[in-house]
This record gives C-alpha cells, sequence and structure tokens, in this order.
C-alpha cells in the first residue's frame, strides 16, 4: 500500500453500506430495541467518519392527500402524442399501451392500500455517507437464523421482495426446516 493509502478513510460503495448495515443488525439481534444501535460502538466503523445521525429510527410512510392529488391532476393532464407511424414496436411503447397504463395510475390504483401494506412491515431508517437509507428487517423467530441482505433492482422497490419475507423466515410454515430460516434486511435502493 502507499503511504498516502494509510491516510485517508476507506471508500464507502452501496455494497459496503449494505454490509456494513446488515453486520450492525447482526450484531443487534438480541439487543432490546434496533433504536439503540450506534454505528461508533463498532471497531470496523472507521473514525475518520463525519458525525452524522447514524441510529437507526423506526420508518412509516406517509404521502400528503395534497401530493397524491396533485400527481393525478398531473396524470389527467397529459398531452398524448399522434399514434404511431406503424403497426409495430418498432418506434417503442405503443401509445394504446401507454395510455392504458397511464389510466390504471391515475383512476385505478390504490396507493393507500399499499402504504398500508409497506407500513404493515418493520420498517427503519438510517444515515451512511449523508444519505439516509431506509430498510426492512424481519427477525425470524427461529434461533440461529442466519442474517440476509435482499436488494430490489434499480427502479424497483421492496414491493419486488415482498413475498419472499415469510418463507425465508418462517421456512417451517413454508415446507423447510427450521435451519433453513433467515432474519432479512431489505434495503431500499436510494433515488
Amino acid at each position: 500500500m502507499k503511504e498516502s493509502d494509510h491516510d485517508r478513510p476507506p471508500k464507502r460503495g452501496l455494497i459496503a453500506t449494505l454490509v456494513w448495515l446488515g453486520a450492525v443488525l447482526f450484531l443487534t439481534l438480541s439487543a432490546p430495541t434496533l433504536a439503540q444501535v450506534t454505528p461508533g460502538a463498532f471497531a470496523a466503523v472507521p473514525a475518520a467518519l463525519p458525525a452524522e445521525d447514524s441510529s437507526i429510527r423506526p420508518f412509516h410512510i406517509s404521502v400528503p392527500e395534497a401530493a397524491l392529488t396533485d400527481l393525478n391532476r398531473r396524470i389527467a393532464a397529459t398531452r398524448w402524442p399522434d399514434r404511431e407511424t406503424v403497426n409495430d414496436q418498432s418506434q417503442g411503447v405503443r401509445l394504446e399501451k401507454l395510455r392504458a397504463l397511464v389510466e390504471y395510475w391515475g383512476s385505478e390504483y390504490d396507493w393507500r392500500k399499499t402504504e398500508a401494506r409497506l407500513n404493515a412491515l418493520p420498517q427503519f431508517v438510517t444515515t451512511i455517507d449523508g444519505v439516509d437509507i431506509q430498510f426492512v428487517h424481519v427477525s425470524s423467530r427461529h434461533p440461529d437464523a442466519m442474517p440476509l441482505i435482499i436488494t430490489h433492482g434499480w427502479l424497483g422497490s421492496i414491493l419486488e421482495l415482498e413475498k419472499a419475507i415469510g418463507p425465508l423466515t418462517g421456512p417451517t410454515a413454508h415446507g423447510g426446516r427450521a435451519e433453513d430460516a433467515f432474519d432479512i434486511v431489505l434495503p431500499s435502493i436510494p433515488g
């Protein structure tokens, strides 16, 4: 290593952040509450990091009704282009498909139902490198469950992983064995 490499803190990307988050949760599974965890208590956290509120705090989704009303207004005001000049997808998504999707989001999709599903999960937030990281943490009822971090794809959300929670944390209820159990962390990718 060069002399200058010893003087600067290690680079911390998304993978390092997720590993750090998983380590903190793994080390605190037996703690009375997640809110009492402070990363400064662990030697793996470099001392050179700037001070920030890195406590693990409960998280609750509550989108203001005014924001949903504004979104529906903007969807309804969509200015549509002319129909494609070809009868295939060579010019991109077909206008009729896109209009149907936008109509669904503007008049049929029930955000409050989705919000309630998300808020039924144990959600938390912590700040890492100045960015708030929201995540779901579900502990298995089986002792010795292994910690597992699962990330969703880009432009997705933790809703993609919702159906995996039960089988991973409670495998015996899904035909598995207790030793197959996981304590899972589902972080939301920032942005």
